[in-house]
């Protein structure tokens, strides 16, 4: 006889959207916004109409989710822990790690996000939240420069922007090579640096 799938017991509406959330996050890594609420309800243990209780539609449920992956702050806490008494090269290596890995693991959903939240004139909220990470993330890489603004002829801000625009022309730009590790230590030099030559035909260090 074959198994019935095993139902997750009547849950509280918040408890029931964050449930759903859970499992919906996963499939979205694998399937996009073309996820079917049947796969959302396999995952989650629960009725196809389960969803719809909770949320008005699929899409909302999907917008929710993208929201709850795309949360910054692991991401803050590991450039809040750069130690700041470590030299700019080394601080600028290990942020770009930090972000360049961000962009990495959820390149699916900032596809997603584009397409269902910045690109949809419906969802403000959902907008305005993905616009508040975006801001957070650049304050958390400009106070990892800010210690050494004195030594930049650009404000700490601009080079935090720099930073996040090269981490992401890596992931979604159309010269990205996957068969070269991105390098934080690079980009850092790459900032730092340049591509000149000094006088004695070695990289130029600032």
């Amino acid at each position: 006889m074959e198994s019935r799938r095993r139902r997750q017991p009547a849950l509280a509406p918040d408890d029931r959207r964050a449930a759903l959330i859970a499992a919906t996050i996963p499939l979205l890594h694998t399937h996009g916004p073309e996820v079917s609420t049947r796969q959302i309800a396999d995952a989650a243990g629960c009725a196809e109409g389960t969803i719809f209780g909770v949320f008005d539609n699929k899409t909302q449920l999907v917008v929710c989710s993208i929201i709850k992956a795309l949360d910054p702050q692991p991401s803050l806490d590991a450039l809040a822990a750069i130690d700041r008494s470590a030299d700019l090269r080394t601080r600028l290596a290990e942020a770009a790690e930090i972000v360049h890995a961000r962009m990495s693991e959820h390149a699916q959903l900032f596809h997603t996000a584009r397409r269902l939240i910045f690109m949809n004139e419906e969802n403000p909220e959902a907008r305005e939240k993905m616009a508040a990470s975006r801001t957070v993330l650049h304050n958390a890489v400009t106070a990892v420069i800010e210690p050494d603004a004195d030594s930049l002829r650009i404000s700490p801000a601009r080079a935090a922007r720099l930073l996040l625009l090269y981490c992401g022309g890596d992931i979604f730009g159309p010269f990205g090579d996957n068969e070269t590790r991105f390098s934080g230590a690079d980009l850092a030099s790459l900032l730092l640096d340049g591509i000149f030559l000094s006088n004695h035909g070695e990289p130029a260090k600032c």
